[in-house]
């Protein structure tokens, strides 16, 4: 389990005046990576460090030669665009190289005025996916997402047996994952009415967002080989905003017996910067079960995780709709929720998706599965705060909404917060949605 060291204490400034202010989301205690090109260029991704409003390119870094060995050897694959390379590497490397950019971006370091011209706004840049992810898990971790969407199809039965003793998850679609700011257009799909006597293959009608965190996955595990529990840590880079976008009206019909297929297929929003569990070691805490609730089996159960596996992270939803932008209104904020909430940790995640011999990579990504919380208004999809499309949000400009319109942008916002400690943010995860493509 990583620790709390001297990157993490919250007095710590940088050069970088922007990630100085209260209301930064990238304080130099966070430093998360990201693929980047700049704005209007067709240049090879780079690999860089949001810090404030900047981005410290790694390429340019790493040029500059001003490193240890050590550390000029860990920036090599960073300077070549691969992330995936540096995920690969142990969890005593990563933690160097954190401490590393650490120092030479704290405030008196001798590295500034080099690094200066390794800068770049976050203004200026497109960002890109910021790994290679080979393959991609949705897990259905949120217990009060389970259970509300349970009762409206089973009121007398919401949660399967199942649900408290495993972690349920799909395979999802990695092709379709995009970084924030991408367009999601409204699928087409099979979709069958309670009381039609066949489908219709249309464009979705109930179109929906779901509140995630996506955990990336360092380093693998050969075919065969399970993670244990008390190294799944070590196997672990850091956390994403994730939104994995639902056709309500095409599961339905057609997710028994498999599973979900086209009404998740269609396409998945990241947030551009992984978050690094060194980041987020101040902001853990405890995982506890109900007591009247099955404990996990031996296989996912440690006392590391026990006592700090959760993560403080504040999570909120909001919708800008195209008459708000068109009116120069700002978008609203539909719910917030917390990720300490979650059922079962990133931990249990990725050693129960190991423990049949799966074999893991780096950049694999695995979806939390929405995250709501423990009141109606904390839905973290529109399924809940509709109560399955029965109850319209009435929004600030008098529009309504059950499920999401055309041209309705959607953004999802995460915080990491703890007493003590600076608050780290994700940056937005957002996306607009287009009109289903022509017949």
């Amino acid at each position: 389990m990583i620790k709390t060291d001297h990157t993490h204490d919250p007095a710590a400034q940088s050069w970088v005046v922007s990630a100085n202010q209260a209301s930064s989301e990238f304080p130099i205690q966070n430093l998360p990576f990201g693929a980047f090109r700049r704005r209007g260029s067709d240049e090879d991704a780079r690999i860089g460090v949001a810090i404030g409003d900047q981005i410290l390119d790694l390429r340019h870094a790493a040029e500059l030669g001003r490193w240890s060995a050590d550390i000029q050897a860990l920036l090599a694959p960073l300077a070549q665009g691969d992330l995936n390379a540096f995920m690969g590497q142990p969890p005593a490397a990563r933690l160097a190289l954190r401490h590393a950019l650490f120092e030479a971006l704290l405030t008196g370091s001798k590295q500034e005025a080099a690094l200066r011209t390794a800068l770049l706004a976050q203004s200026e840049a497109e960002m890109l996916m910021p790994c290679r992810v080979g393959d991609y898990t949705d897990f259905y971790t949120g217990i009060h997402h389970a259970t509300t969407v349970g009762k409206l199809f089973r009121p007398d039965n919401p949660l399967l047996p199942n649900y408290k003793w495993v972690p349920i998850g799909y395979h999802g679609r990695s092709s379709s994952i995009g970084v924030s700011g991408m367009a999601i257009r409204r699928p087409w799909g099979q979709r069958k009415a309670p009381d039609a006597e066949a489908p219709v293959f249309a464009p979705s009608q109930r179109l929906d967002y779901e509140l995630e965190l996506g955990a990336f996955v360092a380093g693998g595990n050969a075919l065969g080989e399970p993670i244990g529990i008390e190294k799944a840590e070590q196997h672990l880079f850091g956390l994403s905003l994730l939104n994995d976008w639902s056709a309500r009206d095409i599961q339905p019909w057609e997710y028994q017996p498999l599973g979900p297929f086209l009404a998740k297929n269609f396409g998945t929003t990241i947030s551009p910067w992984i978050v690094t569990m060194e980041a987020l070691a101040p902001f853990r805490c405890t995982f506890e079960r109900p007591a009247e609730d099955p404990q996990p089996l031996a296989y996912l159960d440690s006392a590391q995780n026990r006592a700090q596996g959760a993560f403080n992270i504040e999570l909120e939803v909001w919708l800008q709709t195209a008459a708000m932008r068109e009116g120069g209104l700002p978008a609203q904020r539909l719910s917030q929720s917390n990720f300490r909430d979650a059922y079962w940790t990133v931990a249990q995640m990725l050693t129960h998706h190991a423990s049949g011999g799966c074999n893991m990579s780096s950049g694999d990504l695995l979806g939390s599965g929405t995250q709501s919380g423990p009141l109606p208004e904390q839905g973290g999809s529109l399924l809940e705060l509709s109560q399955g499309g029965k109850q319209a949000l009435v929004l600030a400009n008098g529009e309504q909404r059950t499920f999401l319109q055309d041209g309705d942008t959607l953004s999802l916002r995460g915080r990491a917060t703890a007493p003590g400690a600076r608050s780290i943010g994700f940056g937005d995860c957002w996306a607009t949605l287009l009109p289903a493509r022509a017949a």
